[in-house]
């Protein structure tokens, strides 16, 4: 009898030791730089694990899945300093097992990452920049984010749509101010909007959160706004979240304010509740106990799509990852409305751009009646004859 549960015991630890001998370990890397800690408004400064928790959230999805396939999926953060080099980083990365990598950082450093890991499947979660898409894209970088063109064209989609055609484009002068003007810009002339006038805020420093900071804004925007000619919609581009906040209700003429203030498009919105998304958003709360930001879906979309090819392909090789992103097989259900696909000519996640006001969600993009031959998430962006991408296998 003892011989018999002796036997039995030794059994099961031989199975045991089996099953966890054929479980595939996937290792999913994770780059961010620190995030800004200063914003106009206090409710924007952003989480300390701004992006990460989207991606953590994710991996628990896939591991609630991947448990069934003998699949288990780790995440492996790394947080880079200003003096930092991400390629050293990267490198790391790819010395410890992670074949897929997603990367938070500004473009110039998500280019020097993604030139020393060629062998990894790279994701962009953070970046806007149309050039990482266009003259600068490369072959292992995968965007998840949302270009600046997408969000311009989902924009200009829903003013144009409203006959909000007249625009006051008021633009920042950071650079990343003038790349978002830039967008907007083409987004005008692409949908047939008319910018009336365009005028510089320039940053001059110092802070207006103070004892006298509110009766200086009271005085300054409407002065600023004052000689405009008539227009519609202020656009304001201030991706660097200086002036814009402080426009609406602020302006000369009593007119509504878009951009990177009052009607601001984006990947998500912590109040989107359509198409399943409370089920998401819930989740999210309970685990980290704040809403889901942009960076965060955008972080989650990427683990996810991991997960799907691995599903699908029952491998982690990524290369054979790529392809089938790039295939038809592929799709990914991201409580958007309808499943997003990948741009084979430059590898943009296509997906519906969200147009809040920080409360509700006021419409998605593409609007009605903005119609492609192929699929109408292509109106967002830079589609296939426009695309300066010429991806190679480097």
């Amino acid at each position: 009898m003892i011989r018999t549960l002796f036997l039995a015991a030794a059994l099961c630890v031989l199975v045991s030791k089996v099953a966890a001998a054929q479980t595939t370990e996937i290792k999913i890397g994770y780059l961010r730089e620190a995030q800004s800690k200063t914003a106009i408004s206090l409710l924007d400064i952003p989480a300390p694990d701004d992006g990460l928790a989207g991606a953590q959230l994710a991996i628990d999805d896939n591991n609630t899945t991947g448990k069934f396939l003998n699949q288990h999926f780790a995440l492996e953060a790394t947080h880079l300093d200003n003096a930092d080099d991400p390629a050293a980083a990267v490198a790391k990365l790819a010395a410890s097992g992670v074949s897929f990598a997603l990367l938070d950082l500004p473009a110039d450093a998500l280019l020097k990452a993604a030139d020393a890991g060629r062998g990894l499947l790279v994701f962009n979660v953070g970046a806007s920049d149309d050039r990482l898409r266009e003259e600068d894209c490369r072959a292992n970088v995968v965007h998840t984010a949302p270009s600046r063109s997408m969000l311009a064209d989902g924009l200009a989609q829903y003013l144009v749509w409203k006959q909000w055609q007249k625009w006051l484009l008021v633009v920042g002068s950071h650079i990343s101010d003038k790349l978002f003007a830039d967008a907007l810009r083409r987004a005008a002339k692409r949908f047939g909007a008319k910018i009336m006038q365009e005028k510089i805020f320039a940053d001059t420093g110092g802070a207006r959160r103070t004892d006298s900071g509110l009766s200086q804004i009271q005085s300054q925007i409407p002065l600023f706004t004052q000689s405009a000619p008539d227009y519609d919609i202020l656009v304001a581009a201030d991706e660097s979240q200086v002036f814009a906040e402080y426009l609406p209700y602020r302006t000369w003429l009593p007119r509504p304010v878009a951009g990177s203030a009052g009607l601001v498009p984006t990947s998500w919105d912590g109040s989107h509740d359509q198409w399943g998304a409370v089920q998401l958003q819930n989740r999210f709360v309970q685990l980290f106990h704040r809403r889901m930001t942009a960076r965060d879906m955008q972080a989650w979309m990427a683990v996810r799509m991991i997960g799907e090819a691995a599903t699908h392909q029952r491998a982690h090789d990524p290369k054979q990852m790529l392809d089938f992103f790039k295939s038809r097989d592929f799709a990914l259900a991201a409580f958007k409305g309808q499943k997003l696909t990948l741009r084979d000519w430059n590898l943009q996640l296509r997906q519906p751009i969200l147009l809040s006001d920080g409360r509700v969600i006021v419409s998605v993009a593409p609007e009605p009646g903005f119609l492609h031959q192929f699929s109408e998430l292509d109106t967002l962006g830079v589609d296939r004859p426009e695309t300066k991408c010429r991806l190679s296998k480097g």
